[in-house]
């Protein structure tokens, strides 16, 4: 036994098994030399080396590691000893062996005459003939050409396989299932062959249907001796590709097994065979075995038969390669005898690839990287850490999870969770589908065939990756680099500190004794009631006025127990609808039902009273009837207890349906007039006392529980409030309620008069969140009646401990308060709503007229009365503030608007109003500015709900599984509430699905951080779910990139993440690779990221669905990007040889007719009405173009 002893040995290879051969080499004391792409240079497996150096520049990734010139003046330069292939690339390269023999370097391998014959294969099938070992029917040469592949494919009989006759895992590999499929599968096995293995010799044969791949590990040394390492099952791949292998291979029968290992150890014998390989069989069903290939070179797999034999493969190799035998010391494997088989091994190989997408590998960098480990888990990994960049050159492999166990299902059971206990983010892996493949009984029971994937759909329903913390870095990085640039400015705010309150109390509220009387009853006994009782508004009217409904549910929740204790002598707390609703979704990006969930169940004896627009429901426009009674229906078994029912014309007719539904419900109804002019005023003529008590007796009469004066606008001063309070109180036998704003600073004095009048209920908003836009303050109106006859019950101590929590909150939302910082009683010269107000400002200043703002006030009344004096509450107020920007942007005066805006197109909104879209006005349009604006429509004299055709739920469900699918939709009374959103605001929906899609929830976060990011250094905390806080600070932010990207560093529970966003003000001059719209059928969109190598279009050309266009060549494999339309190509944006990213815009086409596609969207109906889609508070410009 001559022994040639090895100081330094070169691995001629990269990432995973070039370390696990170092980790060999260094345990036998040996010097470990590692070789590098430039590609390569930042990679793991570099560092892990004692030597490292670089291959040639000037080569390409996969050029680079197989130019045996450079590895051999490597190898010589730096004296080594030996080399070592591992797997792929030149591992099976006969040339290789012979340029490291003829250097006098040894080659840890069989040699060049032996793998030319076992290599190949087509030789080593002509091999097993002589060794007496079954093989697939074929032919027995590599074929050369198109016509003669057709012509053996037609005699061996479809489907066919295509080898590469050098390859391995995969590459250069094809079934064909017909003679028209030969040209293109015949064409790219021989490309992938020639760029993978430097060779492009093909060779067929029969392809068996639906077999197990069985493979048997065996060692030999270099006198002789062959032994086997038992087997593995590598039934369970795709793309010919293994995911998953097993060993031993228990499912197959003994004695179909015994007959491999004996035909394996035969055939290695009749060959010569020395050092490691691997021989591989077909089973079929009929348990025949079938010889395949022999792999000279250890496999990918081969750590699972270490785990079961104990015996060290890659050490063993380097042994054998230094002379020693089996029988040695060193080796100790003296007999077949001595290798034992013990307990079950499981490999699973998490790659990069997208299960979702046909296996496409993805590339980026790794944001997190959290290893699992424990009893029985081996890892060997390469690629994988925090910060790596996976580029699309390489294998998709990341790391390989090892798992052991006495028995079988154990084993699985731990490659189970070491999967689930890894972490990976930055890039798509398949983790989720392995644990499908090891959950499923077919692999348990190891069952599995070559096309068990393909043929197991159930194996792709895989959980959504939630990857929540990402998408919460996304959402604060986004919002710090995009939306509140300036973060180093960030307002200190005082901590989120909840009210304190007597959690030992029982409380018996409103609530509960509307429970046990009955709507009609416990508000017919409101009447017997001295003292005056509160709706507390803070909740819903008071942020809507003062802050533009920013208040978040967080915040509102907050301080919810509290209030639900402070309020238990209170009528009820106003929480929900009105402009809560949209801009939930709109701007806070939170569900609207999940506050009244939560709300709900916070305060169970509180009545909660929500703000209904009629047959407008919480939107801007009238709906069709049954969207109405949906979702009344829907808001009442959810927790609404009382509904505030108005109409912005206050027209009774559009009123009914709507009253008449939450009748039913046995919740308690308020009908509700809206208050406009004044009745002290001797001259008004239309909105006089009389007005407002007949409104109110037709009310009574539909069976309302509560009558109530909706003042907008604060215009109902104190005596006119005390006067109507009278007039009501004698003509009415239910309860009143007045809501009134305190824009004029009048707004107590307003309630006590009322009061005096004998006013029953009484709207107000608890300290801190009163006056102003907002409502009276409740806390001065309590102290007033303190001791009196019509004291509220109510304790002050108590309000004043809310009132401090919500004036700690506030200055979070200062950003969008109005500005008002004082009484103003202009207000009753020109009717503006309170919330109108200050946006009406907001949008002036926007405009650049500022300076104009005294004149469009002026016009804002002329407007209302140009309409007919109309009442102006959202979305009436709307129409009159639109119509005053009009008038100032064209220069329209009362005087002149009837000649000098004839012609002129007008806003939708006052066209809609003129139209009938809203209503019917008291009094009727006026007739010549109606004809002016319709321009000869025919105006709607019904209700429009009436003419609406009904909302198909159905398709609206269908078409949200579809788009926007959520875990939460398999509960059906979510899904009710998702399509009744949708059926409201479809676009305003849509869009809060998108972003959810885009960032997860983002209700959780602290209101400062949603609103305004991170400091440098600041740290806040999100639940993300019970039991789960996570701890995120900011570290800092890069400049920006040529491509404009920042990067964002935060800390994740001590761990740094980086996320990577675009800033949208930072000007780039280079050139961006467009994208590719996926709601365009025009666009072909690359669906990996790769190089182009085989463009086979030009523009102009006409094209065919499933017509070959181009090659995109990514991680060695070849992807042919077919045309999914007939149509011509318009433009092609890419050019050979150029690198794409996923969803880069690769061509464009001209569809033809026939084939545009159908529209996608349910139908919602459709009648000319005001825009669902507008912001409450802003004019929308619809006429100006035309107009110039």
């Amino acid at each position: 036994m001559e022994l040639k002893k090895f100081k330094k040995v070169l691995v001629a290879n990269r990432g995973e098994i070039a370390i696990r051969v170092f980790r060999a080499l260094n345990e036998l004391g040996i010097t470990t030399v590692g070789i590098y792409s430039k590609e390569d240079r930042y990679a793991l497996f570099r560092s892990k080396a004692d030597e490292s150096y670089q291959l040639n520049p000037d080569k390409g990734p996969i050029d680079a590691y197989l130019d045996i010139n450079t590895i051999i003046r490597i190898a010589k330069e730096k004296n080594v000893d030996a080399i070592h292939p591992g797997y792929g690339f030149l591992s099976e390269n006969p040339d290789f062996v012979d340029a490291c023999e003829k250097n006098g370097i040894t080659f840890i391998g069989p040699s060049s005459s032996l793998m030319r014959r076992m290599g190949d294969k087509i030789s080593s099938k002509q091999m097993a003939i002589e060794a007496d070992v079954p093989i697939i029917p074929g032919v027995d040469h590599a074929v050369h050409g198109l016509e003669e592949v057709t012509e053996i494919a037609n005699q061996v009989g479809y489907p066919v396989m295509l080898k590469a006759s050098n390859g391995g895992g995969g590459r250069g590999m094809r079934i064909v299932h017909s003679a028209e499929e030969m040209p293109k599968e015949y064409a790219e096995a021989r490309d992938e062959s020639k760029k993978a293995f430097g060779d492009d010799q093909i060779f067929v044969e029969k392809y068996l249907e639906s077999p197990k791949h069985i493979e048997v590990q065996i060692i030999g040394d270099q006198y002789g001796h062959v032994v086997h390492l038992f087997d593995r099952d590598c039934s369970v791949q795709r793309r010919h590709q293994k995911v998953v292998e097993y060993a031993p291979a228990f499912s197959v029968p003994d004695e179909v097994r015994k007959q491999i290992f004996e035909a394996s150890v035969r055939l290695a014998k009749h060959v010569g065979y020395s050092n490691a390989g691997t021989l591989e069989f077909l089973v079929d069903a009929n348990n025949n075995a079938y010889f395949i290939e022999m792999n000279p070179r250890v496999q990918v797999e081969h750590t699972i038969t270490e785990m079961v034999t104990g015996v060290d493969i890659v050490q063993t190799q380097i042994l054998v390669a230094e002379g020693y035998t089996l029988d040695s010391e060193e080796i100790g494997i003296g007999s077949q005898e001595d290798v034992k088989c013990n307990g079950y091994s499981i490999q699973t190989r998490i790659t990069t690839e997208d299960p979702m997408n046909n296996f496409l590998p993805d590339t980026g960098k790794i944001t997190v990287y959290r290893s699992g480990a424990g009893n029985g888990i081996r890892l060997d990994g390469g690629n994988a850490y925090a910060g790596a960049e996976i580029t699309p050159y390489y294998d998709s492999l990341l790391v390989k999870a090892i798992s052991h166990d006495r028995t079988f299902g154990r084993a699985v059971d731990k490659s189970i969770r070491v999967l689930k206990e890894i972490r990976i983010r930055g890039v798509k892996t398949n983790i989720p589908f392995l644990i499908n493949v090891l959950n499923h009984e077919t692999f348990r029971e190891g069952k599995c065939y070559t096309t068990f994937i393909e043929d197991t759909p159930e194996l792709f329903l895989l959980p959504e990756s939630q990857d929540r913390a990402t998408k919460i870095l996304e959402f604060l990085g986004n919002k710090m680099v995009n939306v509140q640039k300036a973060v180093l400015d960030k307002p200190d705010f005082e901590a989120r500190t909840l009210p304190k309150y007597d959690t030992e109390k029982k409380i018996y509220g409103s609530r509960d004794k509307f429970l046990e009387m009955g709507a009609k009853d416990f508000t017919q006994s409101l009447l017997n009631e001295k003292r005056l009782l509160i709706t507390d508004t803070t909740m819903r009217d008071a942020q809507q006025s003062l802050m533009a409904t920013r208040m978040r549910t967080k915040d509102l929740v907050g301080a919810s127990d509290a209030t639900n204790a402070f309020m238990e002598n209170a009528f009820s707390v106003e929480a929900w609808g009105g402009a809560t609703y949209d801009t939930a979704y709109r701007f806070l990006k939170e569900s609207p039902w999940k506050r009244l969930k939560l709300l709900r169940q916070h305060m169970p004896n509180t009545l909660i009273q929500m703000l209904l627009r009629a047959s407008n429901a919480v939107g801007y426009s009238n709906y069709p009837d049954n969207v109405v009674k949906k979702f009344i229906n829907e808001a009442s078994q959810k927790g609404v207890d009382v509904f505030r029912i108005f109409d912005s014309l206050n027209w009774v007719e559009n009123m009914k349906m709507p009253i008449e539904t939450a009748l039913k419900t046995g919740k308690i109804v308020e009908g509700t007039i809206c208050y406009t002019g004044d009745i002290t005023d001797p001259n008004e003529t239309k909105y006089t006392l009389d007005y407002y008590v007949k409104k109110a007796k037709e009310l009574e009469s539909l069976g309302v529980h509560i009558f109530t004066i909706k003042d907008m606008a604060g215009l109902v001063k104190p005596y006119a409030a005390k006067k109507l309070v009278s007039a009501l109180k004698e003509e009415l036998n239910i309860p009143v309620n007045l809501h009134t704003h305190d824009s004029t600073g009048n707004g107590v004095s307003t309630l006590l008069m009322a009061s005096e009048a004998g006013l029953d209920i009484a709207d107000c908003a608890i300290g801190s969140m009163s006056s102003m836009t907002s409502n009276p303050c409740m806390n001065s109106l309590v102290e007033a009646l303190k001791g009196t006859e019509r004291d509220t019950g109510l304790d002050t101590d108590e309000l004043t401990e809310l009132s401090q929590y919500y004036a700690r909150i506030r200055p979070i939302y200062k950003q969008f308060e109005s500005g008002m910082d004082a009484p103003n009683t202009e207000i009753y010269k020109y009717e503006i709503p309170g919330g109108q107000y200050s946006n009406l400002l907001a949008q002036v200043k926007e405009m650049g007229a500022a300076d104009d703002f005294e004149e469009i006030k002026g016009l804002y009344r002329d407007a209302n009365h140009l309409l007919g004096n109309i009442v102006k509450v959202t979305p009436s107020s709307k129409v009159v503030g639109d119509f005053a920007i009009f008038m100032f942007k064209n220069g329209l005066t009362k005087e002149n608007i009837l000649e000098v805006g004839k012609d002129l197109s007008y806003p939708d909104s006052i066209v809609q109003y003129f139209k009938g879209a809203l209503g019917q006005p008291e009094g009727g349009f006026p007739e010549e500015l109606q004809k002016i604006v319709l321009k000869g429509q025919e105006p709607i004299t019904v209700r429009p709900g009436t003419l609406l055709p009904d909302v198909d739920f159905d398709a609206i469900g269908a078409y949200l599984r579809e788009n926007y699918y959520m875990e939460s939709m398999e509960q059906p009374e979510v899904m009710e509430q998702k399509v009744l959103s949708y059926a409201l605001y479809p676009k305003v929906y849509e869009d809060y699905c998108e972003h959810f899609q885009a960032y997860n929830d983002v209700s959780k976060l602290e209101s400062h951080v949603y609103f305004y990011g991170l400091r440098p250094g600041e740290e806040t905390t999100i639940q993300i779910e019970e039991g789960n806080d996570t701890l995120i600070k900011f570290i800092g932010k890069s400049e920006p990139d040529e491509k404009g990207y920042r990067i964002l560093q935060f800390e994740v529970n001590g761990f740094l993440r980086e996320v990577k966003i675009l800033d949208k003000h930072f000007e780039v001059k280079a050139d961006r690779k467009l994208k590719t719209d996926p709601k365009n059928p025009g666009h072909l969109g690359a669906t990996l990221p790769g190089t182009i190598c085989d463009i086979r279009i030009k523009e102009g050309d006409r094209v065919q669905k499933n017509m070959p266009l181009m090659v995109i060549e990514a991680m060695k494999m070849e992807t042919t990007v077919i045309s999914k339309v007939n149509g011509i190509v318009d433009k092609i944006y890419v050019k050979d040889g150029e690198e794409v990213n996923e969803d880069t815009l690769l061509a464009s086409f001209i569809i033809d007719t026939d084939e545009q596609p159908e529209e996608v969207h349910p139908e919602l109906p459709k009648m000319d009405l005001a825009s669902l889609e507008e912001d409450e508070f802003k004019t929308v410009e619809v006429a100006e173009k035309e107009n110039k």
